[in-house]
């Protein structure tokens, strides 16, 4: 069982390092497009599946690495994530085509997979309590914090050092991170017996994601009624159907374990989770738009983000704090309902000169008070409903549908954005992107009104505020 140690301020900001080489540096390809496709000579299309893979590895693989630190130790499984993002960062340095770009933002996905879930396992199993809360809030300033410095930070390091100097701050970074969590003892669940490796659940879902993954990037230049796309949807259908057998008979010892399923206050927050995250496209279509419709550099772009920032940064806590009051669903809602009209916001693409300029950053301060104010209320709701022998693979679920939804957020919207944009209408193209990111925060809405309880959702909290009353 997990040692009696107690989590560190260091090892918070070790753990916040390790979060940001995959949220701040890998997602800053968001806002440096023009720049990559400029210097690597690449079509767009190439660049848009390198920006979505990363996303779709860590989604594919990061269950399995939740589970892996569950069993062979979280601490090992991050460390393997912070050299897996070191080496994929060396890929992007030195790519001079599209083989190292892929490759790279491959192993950058596959990092990410090993950080996110162990990093979370590891908060759980070294922090209690309101330190738990206050060590998940840190924890979501690495991402959704770093998903909003993203944009702003990649703008300005490749208008002024290139855009390959991105991932070699990240390359220090991770470095760093692993410096701060030398010395934190192992923590993993010991399991008794031997069970075998999920192989087969594994590989039916790669398939069944890879597939759905071309189907959004590649239908229109495949055709959608091409013998391709129809095969690519058959295969979808079919691995997903069998994916599901496979792990529903192997009763939660395969790779993705359904039962946690049962509790519905988990299943909210993943699935809110995973719908919010899709909003990720936001990012691609207005940067994208805003450059090559607009005229504006990838620095003053990124400098329209910088209310998400200070916003995200800021709000993180305050939905901490929101959450320890009155619990996750109330915070949930408004956050989701406020990231829905930032957007809305900047989808008034038929707004002229410096005004529309404006409407963008304030949609971006919406933006990023609704995603820090959703951010803590989720996460600790994930984790604390996740049961203490599967925490690994139930945080790492959740993280996939982070990842997942990301993934697939930003390949619908920019196949909105790309299909409409090549008929030459670039101001309806970025509306109709956006409005897509729109649509997915009320599906969010719904799941969170369906299945996140009001009030005080765990006996936990219960606890806490018996023990420490509010002040009047």
């Amino acid at each position: 069982m997990d040692t009696p140690y107690h989590g560190t301020n260091k090892l918070i900001l070790g753990i916040v390092f390790g979060v940001l080489t995959f949220w701040l540096f890998a997602q800053s390809m968001v806002n440096v497009v023009p720049a990559v496709q400029d210097d690597l000579g690449i079509s767009l299309d190439l660049i848009n599946i390198a920006i979505s893979l990363t996303a779709l590895f860590s989604g594919i693989f990061i269950v399995v690495a939740g589970g892996l630190a569950d069993k062979y130790g979280r601490m090992k499984l991050t460390n393997i994530g912070m050299v897996l993002s070191i080496i994929g960062s060396l890929c992007l340095v030195f790519a001079q085509g599209s083989i190292l770009l892929i490759i790279g933002r491959i192993i950058q996905g596959m990092s990410g997979a090993c950080i996110m879930p162990a990093t979370m396992a590891i908060v759980k199993a070294y922090y209690e309590g309101p330190d738990r809360q206050r060590a998940l809030s840190y924890w979501s300033i690495g991402s959704w914090g770093g998903s909003g410095v993203c944009s702003f930070a990649g703008g300005a390091i490749a208008t002024y050092l290139g855009w390959r100097w991105i991932f070699i701050f990240s390359i220090v970074i991770a470095i760093i991170g692993i410096f701060l969590m030398r010395g934190t003892p192992e923590s993993k669940f010991e399991q008794s017996g031997s069970s075998k490796f999920d192989t087969s659940g594994l590989l039916a879902f790669i398939v069944a994601m890879v597939s759905l993954n071309l189907i959004i990037t590649q239908g229109a230049s495949f055709g959608w009624t091409s013998v391709i796309t129809i095969a690519l949807m058959f295969g979808f259908l079919l691995f997903s159907y069998i994916f599901f057998r496979i792990e529903t008979h192997k009763a939660g010892k395969g790779f993705f374990d359904f039962s946690l399923f049962k509790n519905k206050a988990y299943s909210g927050a993943t699935i809110s989770n995973f719908l919010l995250n899709a909003v990720a496209g936001t990012l691609v279509v207005t940067n994208t738009y805003i450059q090559v419709g607009r005229g504006f550099t990838a620095f003053t772009t990124g400098m329209l983000s910088l209310g998400y920032l200070v916003s995200v940064l800021a709000m993180i806590r305050v939905g901490e704090k929101i959450l320890q009051r009155i619990g996750a669903r109330t915070p949930m809602l408004i956050g989701t309902l406020i990231t829905g009209v930032g957007i809305a916001l900047a989808a008034c693409t038929f707004i002229q000169g410096f005004l529309y300029s404006i409407v963008v950053f304030v949609g971006f301060a919406l933006f990023g008070i609704g995603l820090g104010m959703y951010a803590t209320p989720s996460t600790d709701t994930a984790v604390t409903n996740a049961p203490s022998d599967k925490v690994g693979i139930a945080s790492g679920i959740y993280k996939m549908a982070s990842s997942l939804g990301g993934a697939f957020g930003v390949a619908i919207s920019a196949a909105v954005y790309g299909a409409i944009a090549a008929a030459g209408n670039l101001e309806l193209a970025a509306s109709t992107g956006l409005l897509v990111n729109v649509a997915f925060c009320v599906l969010s809405i719904f799941a969170v009104l369906a299945m996140i309880p009001g009030g005080m959702r765990s006996e936990e909290q219960k606890k806490q505020r018996i023990i420490k009353p509010q002040k009047v």
